[in-house]
């Protein structure tokens, strides 16, 4: 650093960092990054822009908070949810899927989680249970650091690699060779990519599918950012393009849909869990080492889901059942909210590339990236321990690339959701100090 012309005093921020848990900030979790930044802020005075953690920063739109007020007045409050989910969520959750994915499926196998971490959780709990022989999950990484820690607590095994070396057809030898190998029991990733905003195109998500019913291993498809490529408008009903899905290609699918990030209903923590008929009703003698019976989807909602939380709270699932009936009837067109992050993204890169920093993953298949709601940056000759230590003292957080399975451990993952237009020039002013002191 060449002076001290920095926002935060040093000593404030080493003073608090020098008491966190980790010893090193590049293994720090989101949450931990996000307890940090609360402590410094507090301690300094001083306003931090906030890119570590993705919280939505929109407002949810009127049609929920109407459903579940009407629901508190309906008495629900005292009542006890299904486990599975109410039935109006249950049907649009199907309609939706039909319409935006162009997949039949029956309100049958349609669930609500408390949001997708406890439908990832339940996953898990069963996906990687059904063949002794096997060893667990395979992460197609970059991806959310926190399933990791979920595979962790609860004391499963895993592997990982990193996809951005293995894009198109050189995807199926790597994935081949780690089935083989790793004796995987599942696969998981997301699409769009948290936290490099790729997605992976339809060749792909054959191969993934292919393998997976070569296999008789079991998809889990995290779709946290639904129609958030926003290079194509996946937001019509009905109406071609569709949200590319691996379910096109395997009946060994699951999958995982959010309510956080396309409908900015983060708070209410509730989320929808799509499993096949086919992976629903097969049975698994090995499951029956842990549960009641070897069926898969029995154990997973009567016995994995119901011991994690005994069903979403009422007014949420009435809440997301109206959003999602509004979407599915064309009344309401989330897209038209939420495009607001690519619009932040390509401002917030503009700024980052303009002070000396680089898109870590730089392209997707040798196209540009789509604008959304993540995206990766380095600095020359600074590791991403060294580069999130450093901008700390500019009042910027984000997290290190190598929590996320990422190999580029020279970066950082940013996200734009609480970065609003009206914070953009201070944090083009923090950067270019930033740039000028390491330049």
């Amino acid at each position: 650093m060449k002076n001290n012309n920095v926002p935060l005093k040093k000593e404030t921020v080493d003073k608090i960092l020098q008491n966190m848990p980790f010893k090193d900030i590049g293994e720090a979790s989101i949450r931990e990054i996000v307890k940090m930044a609360n402590m410094i802020e507090k301690e300094s005075g001083i306003k931090f822009m906030r890119m570590e953690m993705g919280v939505p920063g929109l407002d949810v739109s009127g049609i929920a908070l109407e459903a579940e007020i009407k629901a508190f007045k309906a008495g629900y409050a005292s009542k006890y949810a299904p486990i599975e989910g109410v039935k109006p969520l249950k049907n649009e959750m199907s309609r939706f899927v039909k319409n935006f994915l162009d997949i039949d499926i029956s309100p049958d196998y349609c669930f609500a989680t408390v949001g997708s971490a406890q439908g990832s959780t339940a996953l898990f709990m069963v996906a990687n249970r059904t063949d002794r022989n096997k060893r667990g999950v395979l992460f197609i990484d970059p991806g959310f650091p926190v399933q990791k820690l979920q595979i962790k607590v609860l004391g499963y095994e895993y592997d990982t690699f990193d996809v951005f070396n293995y894009r198109g057809k050189k995807l199926r030898k790597k994935l081949e060779e780690l089935i083989t190998e790793k004796k995987i029991s599942s696969i998981l990733y997301s699409n769009p990519n948290n936290p490099t905003w790729i997605s992976f195109a339809d060749e792909e998500l054959q191969i993934i599918g292919e393998l997976a019913t070569k296999h008789n291993i079991i998809v889990i498809e995290d779709l946290a950012y639904f129609g958030m490529d926003f290079r194509k408008d996946y937001s019509k009903p009905g109406e071609p393009p569709y949200q590319p899905t691996v379910a096109k290609y395997t009946d060994n699918w699951t999958m995982l849909i959010s309510s956080s990030k396309a409908f900015s209903y983060a708070g209410q923590r509730v989320g929808m869990l799509i499993v096949s008929e086919k992976v629903y009703n097969s049975k698994f003698p090995d499951l029956k080492r842990f549960y009641a019976t070897d069926q898969f989807g029995h154990s997973l909602i009567y016995n994995a889901l119901y011991v994690l939380s005994a069903g979403v709270s009422h007014t949420p699932q009435y809440g997301l059942a109206a959003l999602l009936k509004a979407v599915n009837d064309g009344v309401y067109n989330y897209r038209d909210d939420v495009i607001e992050y690519g619009k932040r993204a390509e401002m917030m890169k503009r700024i980052f590339l303009g002070n000396g920093f680089k898109l870590v993953y730089d392209n997707d298949l040798g196209e540009p990236l789509a604008d959304g709601f993540y995206f990766t940056v380095s600095y020359p000759g600074m590791s991403g321990s060294e580069l999130l230590h450093n901008l700390l003292y500019y009042g910027i957080s984000a997290i290190a690339l190598q929590t996320t399975g990422s190999e580029r451990t020279e970066g950082l993952r940013a996200c734009v959701s609480q970065i609003s237009k009206d914070m953009l020039p201070e944090l083009e002013r923090r950067l270019k100090m930033f740039n000028e002191n390491f330049s």
